[in-house]
C-alpha cells in the first residue's frame, strides 16, 4: 500500500499573526530585563523604606500590586522595610465607637481612649492585613509597632508652627509624639533575612507612654537612622507639579527650596517637601513621592528609566532615577 504523500502546509494568517505576537511579546519582555537588570543591581543588599498609605491601602487591586512589589524586591536582593499609615481605618473606627476626633494642623489629636483605638487598628488589624498580602503573594512578612525593641522612642508634641505666622506656639494635642531616638536593631535583624518587616507607626516615650506617630515622620526617621538607598512616600498625589501641572520628575534639595519660595510648591507640599529635604540631608541618597493610585508603583519607580513620581536627592547629576 503506498504511503499517502503529505500536501505541503503553508501557514495560515492567523498562525503568522500569532508568531508576530509572540516574537514581539519576547521582544518586549526582554526589553523590561535589559532595563530592569541595571537598577536591580543598584539596590542590590540595599535597603529601601516604603511609607503605604493614601488610596492604595483602600484599593484591593492596588494593595495586592504592592504586596507583589515588595516580595519581588526582597526576591531580587534589595531589603524592602515597609511602614504604614491608616488614617481612614482609624476615623472609621473612632465613629463606631461614637469617639469624637479633631485634627490640628494635620495631626489628629489624640487622647487617652482615641490612643488606644490607634494603636489597636494600626498595630493590630492594619498590620496584620499587610503581613497577610505579603505572605499570600509569596513573601515572609512580620509585623512589629516602633514599641518593639524601643524602636521608635519620641516625645509628645508640645508645640507646632502657626499655618499663618509660622511661629511656634504651645499645643495639646495628647498622646502625638515626635520621633526623639532610633534603635533599628530589630528591623536590621529581621530584613536581612529572609524576612520583611512590616511597621505601624506606634511609638513610645521614655516614661512608657504610647504616642501616635504620623506615617510619613516615622518613615523618614527610620530611613535616615538606617541611611537607607532610598525612601519611597506613596501618596494621592502624582508629585510635584510645576506651573503649568505638569509632573516635576527630579529636584536638587536647592531646587526645591527654590521652589518654595518662589510658591511654585505650596500648600500641604511644602511640609511633605521640607521633610524630604531633611531627610536627604540627614544620609538618605533620594526621597521620593509616588502616586499610589498607579498599580506597580513601586517597581515602575525603583526598576524603570521613567519612575514614577517626583524625586528629591542631593545632586541631580549625581542621583538619577534607573
Amino acid at each position: 500500500m503506498a504511503t499517502p504523500v503529505k500536501e505541503h502546509q503553508t501557514p495560515s494568517a492567523a498562525d503568522a499573526a500569532s508568531a508576530s505576537a509572540r516574537d514581539a511579546s519576547a521582544h518586549d519582555k526582554a526589553r523590561i530585563l535589559a532595563e530592569a537588570l541595571p537598577n536591580m543591581l543598584r539596590y542590590d543588599e540595599e535597603t529601601v523604606v516604603i511609607k503605604f498609605g493614601g488610596h492604595a491601602m483602600g484599593d484591593d487591586e492596588l494593595a495586592r500590586a504592592f504586596a507583589q512589589d515588595v516580595v519581588y524586591l526582597k526576591q531580587s536582593g534589595v531589603n524592602p522595610i515597609v511602614v504604614h499609615g491608616g488614617g481612614p481605618q482609624i476615623a472609621r473606627m473612632l465613629k463606631k465607637l461614637a469617639i469624637d476626633s479633631d485634627f490640628v494642623n494635620g495631626l489628629r489629636v489624640t487622647d487617652k481612649p482615641t490612643v488606644e483605638v490607634v494603636e489597636m487598628v494600626l498595630a493590630g488589624a492594619i498590620n496584620k492585613e499587610i503581613v497577610s498580602a505579603i505572605n499570600g503573594q509569596g513573601g515572609k512578612a512580620v509585623g512589629i509597632c516602633g514599641k518593639d525593641a524601643n524602636l521608635m522612642i519620641a516625645k509628645r508634641i508640645t508645640e507646632m508652627p502657626d499655618p499663618e505666622s509660622n511661629i511656634m506656639k504651645a499645643v495639646d494635642i495628647g498622646y502625638v509624639g515626635d520621633p526623639l531616638e532610633v534603635n533599628p536593631h530589630i528591623v536590621d535583624v529581621i530584613s536581612k533575612s529572609d524576612l520583611i518587616p512590616v511597621i505601624a507607626p506606634i511609638g513610645i516615650s521614655r516614661e512608657g507612654e504610647t504616642l501616635n506617630i504620623n506615617a510619613d515622620t516615622f518613615a523618614s526617621a527610620l530611613a535616615a537612622r538606617m541611611k537607607a538607598k532610598r525612601l519611597l512616600l506613596l501618596t494621592d498625589v502624582e508629585g510635584v507639579l510645576d506651573r503649568k501641572k505638569r509632573l516635576i520628575e527630579e529636584l536638587s534639595v536647592d531646587e526645591a527650596r527654590a521652589l518654595i519660595r518662589d510658591g511654585t510648591i505650596s500648600g500641604g507640599m511644602i511640609p511633605k517637601i521640607e521633610g524630604c529635604i531633611e531627610v536627604v540631608e540627614a544620609g538618605v541618597e533620594a526621597v521620593v513621592i509616588i502616586n499610589g493610585k498607579v498599580p506597580h508603583a513601586v517597581l515602575l519607580e525603583l526598576l524603570t528609566d521613567h519612575g514614577a513620581g517626583t524625586m528629591v536627592g542631593r545632586l541631580k547629576e549625581k542621583v538619577k532615577k534607573g
